[in-house]
């Protein structure tokens, strides 16, 4: 019998397609809407993900997230190092300065200044040149992205407007009228702020920025390791009444300000809401109507000796291999968006809890469908059904 509900599913193929092509769009607006939701949100903490050496970020204690930079004083550091337990604490400075380009255009960037001695904080993964470049005097790196974007140059100076070239190794920059050599590309993670990154040691870092008392963004702290973390951030906090957090509790703390602050998670959680709304529309009422259409055959098997239970276990059959074929085919058309297009066009990051969070919606959509269904197959008499 299980062959012949197959059979009767796959019989009928527009009603099939119409259920198949309902739950896979459904599957595809879930899914995708999720993955640039997580994919966006992942872009705000960024600069925490790629730079994994420390236990313990100190900040301003009226700092809102990471790029939310509140300069401090610069006797914040030795405060720090002062505590017991830490093993090192290193400088770093994160601001938005305007980069005056080869062609004399402008161009604002958002400037990351990493400890001159260690270089902690600097790009993980380099393209073209390392990280010792920035040892030379006056070097900065730069990002993929901003040397194919917005740091590009015209190919012909005379027509700003014409095609472009990716500014090059050697070239110059000038930040706050002071001189910058492009050292090196290197290959980051996309940021949500829009705007090229340049990497420098903090002391050029803050040479380039205007004059201020305050010029320390942010402490990095690595713990000893005979202390434990928790108990090192208590100390920090206590003894310096800074903030202090562990990576995750920072890049938490970034998610839930966009979330909080922003309309973003409404907006995508209205398109995830009118994905599962689509799959109810389309491929429930597809599959009621299937049943119905069905429901001759039904009393068939139920005249020739097929109890009630075995036949509303038929259309739970046919509800299960509709629901994993359109969830198989809208996570396939998923991850071929998400592979297909650029990073730096599309957030998007695919999680493990999205695939479960759209077979939940699935089940939901097959499950609340068969069960219509099963009323009017519990209720069939077949001889209702000969008669007609």
């Amino acid at each position: 019998m299980r062959s012949i509900a197959i059979k009767m599913l796959f019989g009928d193929s527009a009603k099939f397609y119409g259920i198949l092509l309902g739950l896979a769009f459904a599957t595809l607006l879930i899914a995708q809407q999720s993955s640039i939701f997580v994919g966006l949100m992942s872009r705000t903490y960024a600069l925490i993900e790629e730079t994994p050496q420390p236990d313990l970020w100190v900040v301003d204690p009226t700092l809102l997230f990471v790029d939310d930079t509140k300069p401090m004083q610069v006797t914040a550091l030795q405060r720090v190092r002062s505590v017991q337990g830490v093993l090192w604490a290193v400088p770093m400075y994160k601001s938005l300065l305007v980069a005056k380009l080869p062609n004399g255009s402008r161009q604002l960037c958002d400037v990351v200044g990493v400890d001159d001695a260690s270089l902690i904080g600097a790009p993980p993964t380099m393209v073209q040149g390392s990280v010792e470049v920035l040892r030379n005097p006056d070097t900065v790196i730069i990002e993929t992205r901003g040397q194919r974007g917005r740091l590009a140059q015209p190919v012909d100076l005379e027509d700003p407007a014409g095609p472009k070239r990716k500014i090059e190794v050697g070239e110059l920059l000038e930040l706050n009228e002071k001189r910058a050599v492009i050292g090196g590309i290197a290959e980051t993670t996309p940021t949500f702020q829009a705007v090229p990154t340049i990497y420098t040691t903090y002391s050029r870092a803050i040479s380039y920025a205007p004059a201020t008392r305050r010029t320390l963004s942010m402490v990095l702290v690595k713990a000893d390791p005979s202390v434990p973390v928790a108990e090192l951030q208590r100390r920090i906090a206590r003894e310096t009444e800074l903030s202090v957090y562990t990576p995750r509790e920072f890049a938490w703390m970034t998610i839930e300000f966009w979330m909080k602050q922003t309309g973003i998670p409404i907006n995508f959680g209205i398109a995830i809401a009118l994905g599962f709304l689509v799959g109810v529309a389309i491929a429930g009422q597809m599959f009621y109507n299937f049943t119905l259409d069905n429901l001759k055959y039904f009393g068939a098997m139920k005249a020739m000796g097929a109890t009630t239970p075995r036949l509303l276990g038929l259309v739970a059959l046919q509800g299960l291999v509709a629901g994993a074929l359109g969830l198989g085919m809208g996570l396939g058309a998923t991850s071929i968006v998400g592979l297909t297009i650029p990073p730096d066009k599309l957030a998007f990051k695919m999680t493990w809890h999205i695939p479960i969070i759209a077979a939940g919606a699935v089940i939901f959509i097959v499950v609340a469908s068969s069960a219509f269904s099963m009323r009017r197959v519990a209720k069939l008499d077949p001889a209702e059904v000969f008669q007609g």
